[in-house]
């Protein structure tokens, strides 16, 4: 049977609920509309943008009538910024859509009927409140100042200028803002990638929330075409700035994680999570909400469980802020991360802390947990922090043969927690006791979990 509706049609919808990602949902006697833009009780005029057998895809261009959870969004650049998606939805209403899709991943992909999906744990901070930011420079409109900024929602290739962004701290607004006259004044060209030429590509900024140091970033492309001791002088006027690092990209591909060259200052910042100092340096991954990370942290190690006896696993740990938190109640912790930058201040991370019964090796999980067991013995406890993809076939396949009586595994994606859960349960005699959300990121859809699988 066709579609009943055709790419540009223009449509009227009341919206029903939101989708995992953020898209509302609505149906067109019974056929299912994603509509971005579009929130829960919202009748909305939305634009089909793609139409598939099952569904279609629009875009709201008016809002009939508000839902009774839309609230007015206090930032000057939303929607038509990319950084946020639900500033205008009520907070609760967030909360409880995150509630919903991990709830429904573990269900609809788990195959688990009733999951133990406890209360989501609300966000401290509702704006102000990362610790990294990243932002692209665009060439200004007919050959003017270039701009600096985040892309457009659903753009790639157009850059908002933005002059307040209300996820950072008043400190990283005025870093980005000094980054932004500075160009100006120097006359430097922003790098365009329809052509690819020009000069400036990206500005990262990292924050130690609970330190107030900030590290800054400046990306380019080819050689060094600007006066660094002026960007010396006017970064150095913000007297929290203790490192300035320069990178080159000289390819097309817009990515930042790369080389850096220090023009000023440490090598790294510091972070503190409750009595712990981490050295953060401009690659190392550390969660982008330093309060929250602290909840996700002591989570973590309630799931742990620990007595001081236990040997533990942390994989996928980063600069060792997990496995650091519970080497106080273990044995011995060892940590695998593929990221030499991050084994590298993990290291540094377990001297600085003068914590003695932590190793960390830079490694691929699935390839080297087999040579870990070798050396460490069998785990009692393995924590696992993956990226978005979840877990590798091969590192779950390894992980699975550790037989580890506890699994806490800290997500960030709820579709590929539910998928790895489900191999865990069916093929390696896991049982899911129970998961936790966290809302890491208020006004986006990502939601974090802390789940405890158990064997036998």
């Amino acid at each position: 049977m066709a579609a009943p509706v055709q790419r540009d049609e223009e449509l009227e919808l009341h919206v029903d609920s939101l989708a995992f990602g953020g898209n509302g949902v609505a149906r067109l006697d019974g056929f299912v509309v994603f509509v971005r833009a579009g929130l829960p009780g919202d009748t909305v005029r939305a634009r089909v943008t793609k139409v598939q057998r099952r569904h279609a895809e629009a875009i709201t261009t008016e809002v009939l009538e508000s839902g009774p959870q839309r609230v007015k969004a206090p930032c000057a650049h939303y929607p038509a910024c990319g950084g946020c998606r639900f500033q205008d939805l009520a907070y609760d209403a967030q909360l409880a859509a995150k509630q919903a899709w991990v709830e429904d991943s573990l269900r609809r992909i788990a195959g688990i009927v009733d999951p133990p999906v406890e209360p989501i744990v609300a966000a401290e901070e509702l704006f102000g409140y990362r610790n990294k930011m990243e932002y692209s420079f665009a060439p200004g409109p007919d050959g003017g100042p270039p701009i600096l900024g985040l892309h457009r929602a659903g753009r790639w290739d157009e850059v908002l200028g933005i002059d307040e962004c209300h996820l950072t701290t008043e400190l990283g607004n005025r870093i980005r803002n000094t980054i932004r006259e500075w160009a100006h004044e120097e006359r430097l060209p922003a790098y365009d990638q329809a052509n690819h030429k020009g000069y400036l590509r990206h500005l990262i900024i990292r924050e130690g929330r609970n330190t107030g140091q900030a590290l800054v970033q400046l990306v380019t492309h080819e050689r060094e075409r600007f006066d660094r001791e002026r960007l010396i002088e006017v970064l150095v006027a913000n007297p929290e700035v203790r490192s300035i690092q320069w990178t080159v990209n000289d390819t097309e591909a817009e990515v930042t994680n790369l080389p850096t060259q220090l023009l000023w200052g440490e090598e790294a910042i510091e972070e503190k999570f409750g009595d712990l100092r981490f050295r953060v340096r401009p690659n190392a991954f550390l969660q982008t909400n330093t309060r929250m990370a602290e909840r996700l942290y002591e989570l973590a190690r309630a799931e742990a469980a620990l007595t001081g006896k236990e040997t533990v696993y942390d994989l996928y740990c980063g600069i060792g802020t997990i496995g650091l938190s519970l080497a106080g109640d273990a044995l011995t912790v060892w940590g695998i991360e593929i990221s030499e930058e991050s084994v590298a201040c993990a290291i540094e991370n377990a001297e600085l802390n003068s914590v003695g019964n932590a190793a960390f090796f830079a490694g691929n999980v699935g390839q080297v947990l087999r040579d870990l067991r070798e050396r460490a013995g069998e785990p009692d406890v393995v924590v696992v922090d993956p990226p978005r993809a979840g877990l590798a076939g091969k590192a779950l396949k390894r992980l699975g043969e550790l037989a580890a009586p506890r699994v806490v595994y800290v997500s960030c994606n709820p579709t590929t927690l539910a998928g790895d859960t489900k191999r865990l349960v069916e093929e390696y005699g896991y049982r899911l006791v129970r998961t936790r959300p966290v809302d890491m990121f208020p006004h986006t859809p990502h939601v974090e979990s802390v789940s405890l699988l158990e064997r036998g």
